[in-house]
């Protein structure tokens, strides 16, 4: 939260109240927002329907919610593969969802129309894994995975020789 707050102070915006919660319990007033925003944090909520019901809940009418995270590339074999990936570098992980998940999801939530845009992320292994302090246990079993995989593994998710991979992502501006 500090380093939000002083991030915010050190560009001028005086109008940013930062505060903790869950996603599935935002700790704040109906209707109070213009905007929501969530940016790779979804795939580690517990529970993404009630997060999405909470932000449609604080977000005022006419109001834009804006989603970034990772998508699933949506055959099995992908999927399998990039869940057993996430979760063994950060045991936060629970679930990256397609984008056709989210859609369903949000309009269950309420929210109107989606628009999406999609991306290709690189992730230099290394930087990746030191981010989240990866256990090296968990690192050799993720280079194990990587090694054995499949050549359509190796293509869509555009292995390199160094662990370094891209993954599918995704922005989606919803309507309160």
């Amino acid at each position: 939260m500090e380093t939000a707050r002083a991030e915010a102070a050190r560009r001028g915006l005086g109008n940013l109240d930062v505060r903790r919660g869950s996603a599935e319990t935002l700790p704040c007033p109906d209707a109070a927002f213009d905007l929501v925003v969530t940016r790779h944090s979804a795939h580690h909520w517990h529970d993404v329907a009630t997060g999405l019901r909470e932000a449609r809940r604080v977000l005022k009418p006419g109001g834009l919610a804006v989603i970034m995270d990772v998508v699933t590339p949506g055959s099995a074999l992908l999927d399998t593969w990039l869940q057993s990936l996430e979760l063994l570098r950060d045991p936060s992980h629970v679930r990256n969802y397609s984008v056709e998940e989210w859609r369903k999801m949000l309009a269950v939530a309420g929210f109107g129309p989606v628009t999406t845009s999609r991306f290709r992320l690189r992730l230099e292994f290394s930087s990746w894994i030191r981010r989240m302090n990866t256990p090296e246990v968990h690192v050799q079993a993720i280079r194990s995975l990587q090694g054995r995989a499949g050549a359509e593994i190796v293509r869509h998710f555009e292995m390199e020789a160094d662990g370094s991979f891209t993954l599918d992502t995704m922005l989606m501006a919803a309507e309160g």
